[in-house]
């Protein structure tokens, strides 16, 4: 029998549905456990309390180990008050920074009407942004004053996902939050890797994919591990946004490519 047979028959394609449905219920359940933490621990009447954090940090876990996903850690992973920034490939990144870091999330408006998922990670303490209008303005200024209360923020300043390879334009209006605050910035790296150690094709959320068809995607592939590295902070001292943002660019970019060498295999 040939190995196309083999892969093509009918045992094979029950144990890939068995183990599709088992891990769709295991999600599930994860989810569940979710809703029990804020409900249990009322944090939704307090949602951005900094002790808040390690529930997320919990949850965050037990996503990854659901979506096959091993995160390594690439030196220590500070806890000083800071405004996180992050390069983005995927909502993966989420879980995968989560599960590294004591932090809450600023995400694109659309999560907060996702069904589930949206209520979830709102009453996680994910704050919500329009990209493009004026409500970016109004989260600079409200995310200065969770970090002048020591409240530690991650946001992901390209914007939008990419192959993970290199660093996109970074935005950095919300980087003044930093400079008025008077607190450092802190980037954080993630490099998804597959099992042959090359940059992993089924973590990064490209193209024309829609959200469900690269759950099922990610829900069927093999382990992948997620590299994770926080580099140096940065003062916002003596800054303005336009060279804040260029210090975190270069930072990004040189910090990333340092990384890729060190996990990937040439």
């Amino acid at each position: 029998m040939t190995q196309e047979s083999v892969s093509s028959s009918p045992l094979s394609g029950f144990a890939k549905f068995w183990l599709y449905t088992k891990k769709i219920t295991t999600c599930l359940a994860v989810v569940t456990e979710g809703f029990y933490l804020v409900y249990r621990h009322r944090l939704y009447k307090d949602p951005n309390n900094p002790k808040n954090t390690r529930y997320v940090q919990y949850f965050c876990r037990r996503l990854c180990q659901v979506f096959n996903i091993d995160v390594q850690l690439h030196g220590d992973i500070p806890r000083e008050p800071a405004l996180w920034v992050g390069n983005h490939v995927s909502w993966l990144d989420i879980p995968v920074f989560g599960s590294a870091a004591r932090v809450f999330f600023l995400a694109k408006a659309e999560i907060e009407s996702w069904p589930v998922v949206g209520n979830l990670a709102k009453g996680g303490g994910t704050l919500f942004i329009k990209r493009g209008s004026g409500d970016s303005v109004r989260i600079k200024e409200q995310i200065a004053e969770f970090l002048k209360e020591d409240i530690p923020v991650l946001f992901f300043p390209e914007a939008t996902t990419g192959d993970g390879r290199t660093i996109k334009k970074v935005h950095g209006r919300i980087l003044g939050a930093a400079i008025e605050a008077q607190k450092p910035v802190q980037i954080i790296l993630i490099c998804y890797v597959n099992q042959q150690g090359k940059l992993d094709t089924v973590a990064p959320f490209i193209g024309e994919i829609t959200f469900v068809e690269h759950i099922k995607a990610v829900l069927e592939m093999p382990k992948v591990t997620a590299h994770i590295q926080a580099l140096d902070t940065i003062s916002p001292e003596g800054h303005t946004v336009e060279s804040l943002t260029a210090a975190v660019q270069n930072a990004m970019i040189e910090g990333l490519a340092k990384l890729q060498s060190e996990v990937l295999v040439p």
